[in-house]
């Protein structure tokens, strides 16, 4: 696996995989200043009126293939501590944190209109957060394989994952610990995935581009995000769950969104946690329909 320069060159093959075939939005790299530091994006189109937030240890990039088959103007953000974002000295990735960054970015590049929030995992805690923060700024949320009731053993497959080896002798062997941790099955979408979201090294090692990946002592991720039942339970906006068949969801997490959040829609897909890069297709379909219905 050579190293790809342009961080776009694997949108064409992308395209094709979800039969994305005609014209494609222009998409470029912009960044915000928020109280945490620099906040990096991917901007689809403008004026866009969706916003995408990547789960722990991913990136901006986990969006592409969905995006190219939605094909609509939106914002794709790196989080703080991931992709080409800046890491935060207190370690503090809390939704509530988090949030504070994607309105930044909201205010910037879509002029703070308000968004259909879609947000996989942290992303998603994010998005609800967001809700509570800046309600002006949420339209609708779309939240993919997270509710407010996941727990630490829940997700356990990344956690487990982010506490491996920090440092790779190469991105084959990334993507090895990947499949074999039950991370994505399909070799090419893992390889595509490990070069936008690592560096190698002058000594010719590999790391992750996440802060994660490099905790300092002692730091703690947060794990319990039930304060979050009360936006959702509360806010009067659509939202939209779509879960893996088998991913981090059971059906008691499912029933009891399904119970505390009545007004919600939920999908269920063929695939794992990752949602967004197993079934995008699919996915960008899910959330074409709930875009149309809001």
């Amino acid at each position: 696996m050579t190293q790809v320069l342009d961080e776009f060159g694997y949108l064409d093959e992308e395209a094709r995989e979800v039969g994305a075939t005609g014209a494609r939005l222009p998409v470029r790299r912009v960044e915000t200043d928020s109280p945490g530091g620099r906040v990096s994006t991917l901007l689809w189109g403008d004026a866009p009126d969706l916003t995408f937030v990547h789960g722990a240890g991913l990136n901006a990039h986990t969006w592409d293939a969905t995006l190219l088959a939605l094909g609509r103007a939106a914002l794709a953000l790196d989080l703080p501590g991931h992709g080409e974002s800046a890491w935060r000295d207190d370690f503090d990735y809390s939704a509530a944190t988090n949030a504070g960054a994607v309105a930044a970015a909201i205010d910037d590049w879509a002029e703070g209109r308000a968004q259909t929030v879609v947000g996989q995992s942290l992303g998603g805690v994010t998005a609800v957060a967001l809700a509570a923060q800046r309600p002006e700024l949420v339209r609708a949320l779309v939240l993919v394989d997270i509710t407010p009731g996941l727990t630490a053993g829940d997700a356990a497959q990344v956690k487990d994952f982010l506490a491996g080896p920090l440092v790779f002798s190469s991105r084959d062997e990334i993507v090895e610990a990947a499949l074999a941790a039950g991370i994505g099955s399909d070799r090419r979408k893992l390889e595509r995935g490990v070069v936008l979201n690592t560096r190698v090294r002058e000594d010719g090692s590999v790391v992750f581009k996440h802060h994660l990946a490099a905790p300092p002592a002692g730091a703690r991720p947060e794990v319990d995000f039930s304060a979050l039942w009360s936006p959702l339970e509360n806010g009067d906006f659509p939202v939209l769950l779509v879960h893996g068949t088998h991913g981090f969801l059971s059906a008691d997490r499912i029933a009891e969104f399904r119970t505390r959040v009545p007004r919600a829609t939920t999908v269920e897909l063929d695939a794992g946690h990752n949602v967004q890069e197993q079934q995008p297709a699919a996915l960008a379909a899910a959330i074409g329909g709930s875009l149309s219905e809001s």
